[in-house]
């Protein structure tokens, strides 16, 4: 079977560990990213998957955009072979582990761009071991998409050792786009050439970050031969069928008056990457939607209130209300939503173990390119722990929310959609 089930503290993998560095971070919250990463398939797909994908030969990942840091949610045997790392040490981080002093940034770009524009694309890469040995790959990414709504749900990352070969004429190849990307679970036919470099928006695989300006120039191109190309497609193929094959039809819940599925997981999963790098608490709500269902809510809304994600997406924000909750509040809230204004409240709301608590609550639209509302965020600040946040104020920290919400949506909503999606074989 494979190594999903939860670890015990002592083994958690770093980025969990580090986040464990006050006494308010609790022993609960880290099991809860735990879970976060095996839902990213157990909620999506049947149990057998996890151990069908295990027995496959192929070295590949999977990665969740709608996790904050887009990690990586499964690693193949193979992978963990060809690399030296164990599950623990990969689940839970970004692919950019991977990189080293020799990558090229041109790759890393037209990686970051393949995943902003959410399509497929096949290049050599220079990546690095747990023991510091570089080897090249050829890195074949496609979209896993979900057939009822097109949103993307992960991303499949397929590796290839390759041989080290120069490219004749160039001092470095140009990207190979793959012939097919995948939608909804299948190959689909993919057009156009592999990806440019990105907007910048984009800073991790989400981008394979080069925050730290490694790899401006690679040690050496490489150049994939057909055969390594065909090997990679027939790869995430096989992949793509066994997600396919072990999929659950869950495409609606069925908890109150909740919005289905399609509906309320539609977003970009460049906006989901973005959104995911906000730290504090906050939700995103769409009012064009019945009953203005929650589309997006952070790790920190969801430490705060104790809810899953799958728990919190689809419901209106007032099922935080409770039987103390001032019904003059929520006329206020819905007043300000009617008129398209910001406003602050402070309001009682309620965690999911029964336990109040006094939120101070910012709520103000997002507008995207166009000056049109797209959606509302909510900012929340639990007012018993307002003041562990030294130097900015209450009011500032929620109007720092708001804004790097804005820019996300209005970032997004400026790019032209990407072309790359095409119709089934």
């Amino acid at each position: 079977m494979v190594a999903l089930e939860l670890l015990p503290i002592s083994s958690l993998h770093p980025p969990l560990l580090r986040r464990i560095k006050n006494p308010t971070a609790t022993f609960a919250a880290a099991m809860a990213d735990e879970i976060r990463l095996t839902e990213s398939l157990t909620l999506r797909y049947t149990d057998a998957v996890l151990e069908a994908l295990d027995d496959l030969p192929e070295s590949f990942l999977l990665t969740d955009p709608s996790i904050s840091g887009h990690p990586v949610v499964f690693a193949s045997r193979a992978f963990l072979s060809l690399y030296g790392y164990s599950r623990a040490d990969v689940l839970g981080r970004n692919p950019r582990m991977l990189q080293g002093p020799a990558t090229d940034r041109r790759s890393v770009m037209e990686i970051r761009e393949a995943v902003r524009s959410e399509r497929a694309l096949q290049v050599p890469l220079l990546n690095y071991r747990k023991d510091g040995t570089p080897h090249w790959i050829l890195f074949h990414l496609c979209p896993v998409v979900r057939e009822s709504d097109g949103c993307v749900v992960h991303f499949l990352a397929v590796q290839v050792p390759i041989r080290k070969r120069k490219k004749a004429g160039s001092s470095r190849p140009a990207p190979m786009s793959m012939l097919g990307s995948c939608r909804d679970e299948v190959i689909r036919q993919h057009g156009g050439g592999g990806g440019g470099g990105g907007d910048g928006s984009m800073a991790e695989f989400d981008s394979f970050d080069d925050a730290d300006s490694r790899g401006l120039e690679a040690e050496e191109s490489c150049v994939a031969t057909e055969g390594e190309k065909q090997k990679a497609t027939n790869a995430a193929k096989t992949i793509l069928s066994i997600l396919t094959y072990y999929r659950k039809h869950t495409d609606r819940y069925i908890h109150g008056k909740r919005s289905s599925s399609a509906s309320i997981m539609s977003l970009n999963s460049s906006l989901n990457i973005s959104l995911g790098r906000i730290k504090q608490s906050f939700v995103l709500t769409d009012p064009h939607l019945p009953d203005m269902p929650i589309v997006y809510a952070s790790d920190a809304f969801l430490n705060l209130t104790g809810y899953s994600r799958n728990e919190v997406l689809g419901q209106n924000c007032r099922f935080l209300s409770g039987p103390a909750t001032d019904g003059e509040v929520l006329l206020q809230i819905k007043d300000s939503i009617q008129g398209e204004q910001p406003c602050t409240v402070c309001i009682l709301n309620y965690r999911k173990d029964g336990r109040s608590f006094w939120n101070r609550l910012h709520i103000s639209p997002v507008r995207n390119a166009t000056g049109k509302v797209a959606y509302y965020v909510g900012v929340q600040i639990d007012e018993s722990r307002k003041g562990e946040h030294h130097g900015l104020s209450p009011e500032m920290r929620q109007l720092s929310v708001v804004g790097a919400v804005k820019v996300a949506v209005r970032s997004l909503s400026a790019v032209a959609p990407s072309t790359s999606r095409s119709q089934p074989l």
